[in-house]
């Protein structure tokens, strides 16, 4: 796993509370809430990958049938 990066983050006490309440409703912590948003966003945009899954590297690749 990469290392994570600290930083501070000032934000909106009002949005503070949304984003707490949210991250209750998901059972995460704000900050596990923040990096799920993030994250989210990354890939939806396109500036980020998904990883591939464990064993599912090849998921998608067409393959051809092995001539035994």
């Amino acid at each position: 796993m990469a290392a994570k990066k600290n930083f501070v983050l000032r934000i909106d006490e009002d949005v503070y509370k949304a984003l707490e309440k949210w991250a209750a409703d998901d059972f995460r912590s704000v900050n596990g809430q923040i990096e799920w948003l993030v994250d989210k966003a990354l890939k939806e945009t396109g500036r980020k990958k998904n990883k591939p899954v464990d064993g599912a590297s090849d998921a998608g690749k067409k393959t051809e049938p092995k001539n035994e």
